[in-house]
């Protein structure tokens, strides 16, 4: 079968479309899936760009759905034909986080979904939300499910609270559409007008261009009658964080996700002690999590918004486009 492979030092243009022995049969307590959709993410970039360094001819991408074709003795939760989803951490099922590092990681640490088949435990999957595609699927194993915890596992999300997003990835609009369906009102940012406009249309009840209003969080606060808002989904890290702090309400939480400006820089430390607020680190979630969030999405009907779709063989130009910066929403990739 077909399969991706990342050499050892990465590099869009090493990457290579290999012939791989077919999946195995299924064991005890695993599932055989027939995959048929990934989604880019900011961590798979950092893989196969080479600035996150892994095994040499590693099958990246983290996110994977699919159909289960096949289940060993012992598996009861699923079925043949189910429609399924990858999980980012496989042995993450519940209670607190059990590692600090993507060593079990599918496309970092372990092989991931860039090929056609798998055979896995099933503890490795939950079922996707009923009657998405699996390219809508895909998109929840990284960008949805830590959107989720972050607003509603970390922050408690709850009607009439006042939300940040920043910027328009696949992280942010997941949480505006959360925020947004459990009956909160949504702030954002961005450096594109456009976008800004596409934001305000889904229902953001206020934007700043961050390119030219260097004090944003200043200006975000003000949209709330000074308070400030409860949440901040801070997905840019370092060079962000103080106008998160700004913009984020005496007592607020804050999310700590992303590292788009840089692993490390000054915080405010000062400024976020005055306001009493919370910052919380997360990396994704477990696999309950997840199934909480897959019924939530049938619940709502909310579906996420894709941007753009590749075959497996082009992976390489849809990474390029996701380092344009163009793109709006979810990237996925068909297999």
């Amino acid at each position: 079968m077909k399969a991706i492979h990342v050499p050892k030092g990465g590099g869009l243009d090493n990457l290579t479309v290999a012939d791989i022995p077919d999946a195995a049969d299924p064991g005890p307590g695993e599932i055989s899936v027939r995959l048929h959709a990934s989604s880019l993410n900011f961590h798979d970039y950092g893989i196969v760009s080479g600035n996150m360094p892994t095994e040499d001819n590693r099958i990246p991408m983290a996110d994977g759905a699919g159909e289960v074709t096949a289940i060993g003795d012992g598996v009861t939760e699923f079925a043949t034909g189910d429609a399924v989803v990858s999980t980012f951490f496989p042995d993450w099922i519940d209670g607190p986080p059990p590692l600090a590092d993507f060593t079990r990681t599918p496309g970092d640490g372990l092989d991931g979904y860039a090929r056609e088949a798998v055979t896995l435990p099933a503890s490795w999957f939950t079922k996707a939300p009923d009657g998405w595609t699996h390219a809508e699927a895909a998109t929840i194993t990284t960008a949805g499910l830590t959107a989720w915890r972050a607003l509603v596992v970390d922050g408690g999300l709850k009607a009439g609270d006042d939300v940040l997003v920043l910027g328009t990835g696949g992280v942010s609009i997941y949480a505006l559409q959360i925020a947004l369906a459990m009956g909160a009102r949504v702030f954002a940012t961005s450096s594109s007008d456009a976008k800004l406009e596409r934001l305000a249309d889904m229902g953001a009840s206020g934007t700043v261009n961050y390119k030219t209003d260097t004090d944003w969080g200043s200006t975000i606060a003000k949209m709330t009658d000074g308070r400030g808002v409860d949440h901040v989904v801070e997905v840019g890290g370092p060079a962000t964080l103080q106008q998160s702090i700004k913009a984020c309400r005496i007592g607020g939480h804050m999310a700590l996700i992303g590292v788009l400006t840089g692993r490390s820089g000054d915080i405010p430390t000062a400024a976020m002690m005055a306001k009493h607020q919370r910052l919380q680190g997360l990396i994704v979630g477990s696999r309950n999590m997840q199934k909480d969030m897959v019924r939530a999405m049938e619940t709502t009907g909310l579906r996420p918004v894709l941007d753009k779709e590749f075959p497996l063989d082009q992976i390489a130009d849809a990474f390029r486009h996701e380092e344009s910066g163009d793109h709006f929403g979810k990237i996925t990739l068909s297999i």
